[in-house]
């Protein structure tokens, strides 16, 4: 009798063990084509307030349109590739949603209120990963001397040997260039005569 009662747990713990698993792939399939299906341009653009400000801008540059055809989108310059530095994008990404729902960039206008400041942010991340998402495409030793122009390329090889990265130089390179608002932001105010005065 208690042979037959332990074969029995024994086949339940195994029948049990084998729906967790099967529960497991499917929840793990599920969640992983979610992952991909907000990872795409059309998801992207599907706000108003990207699809009529930053992706507009985008359409005119060459991350969009190029000789060689080949099409950078959204995902590519601000979602990692790899899984871990991707869930902690799509995690802040949340903070985006809340914003969505209050309203806060949802017109022109509140958009280019806090355009600097979401800029900020994006610049800040780009120079502390080094230009990771860039990366995935521009590498310093991918470049050809012969492609670029002599100028170009010594500011190239000037930045390998500064550690810098790509954001210290091509703000903009996708949307509107506003890094001059930054710059006027970090410079020190001049004082007029009236706040001069004792």
């Amino acid at each position: 009798m208690r042979t037959l009662l332990s074969w029995r747990l024994a086949g339940v713990s195994v029948g049990l063990a084998g729906l967790l698993f099967a529960a497991g792939i499917v929840f793990w399939g599920g969640f992983n084509t979610a992952m991909e299906a907000t990872n795409t341009l059309e998801f992207c653009i599907s706000c108003h307030e990207m699809r009529n400000t930053v992706y507009k801008e985008y359409t005119q540059t060459v991350h969009f349109e190029n000789r060689t055809g080949v099409r950078a989108t959204c995902p590519d310059c601000h979602v990692p590739k790899d899984w871990g530095h991707k869930m902690m994008r799509k995690i802040q990404a949340s903070n985006e949603l809340f914003h969505k729902v209050m309203g806060t960039v949802d017109t022109p206008e509140k958009f280019e209120t806090h355009r600097l400041e979401m800029a900020q942010r994006v610049w800040a991340t780009m120079k502390a990963t080094d230009s990771r998402e860039c990366r995935n495409c521009h590498s310093f030793e991918g470049m050809s001397k012969d492609a670029q122009k002599a100028t170009a390329w010594r500011r190239h090889q000037g930045a390998q040997k500064k550690g810098e990265t790509c954001i210290d130089c091509h703000k903009g390179i996708a949307h509107k260039d506003i890094s001059a608002l930054y710059e006027e932001e970090k410079a020190p105010k001049a004082q007029t005569a009236a706040e001069t005065k004792p």
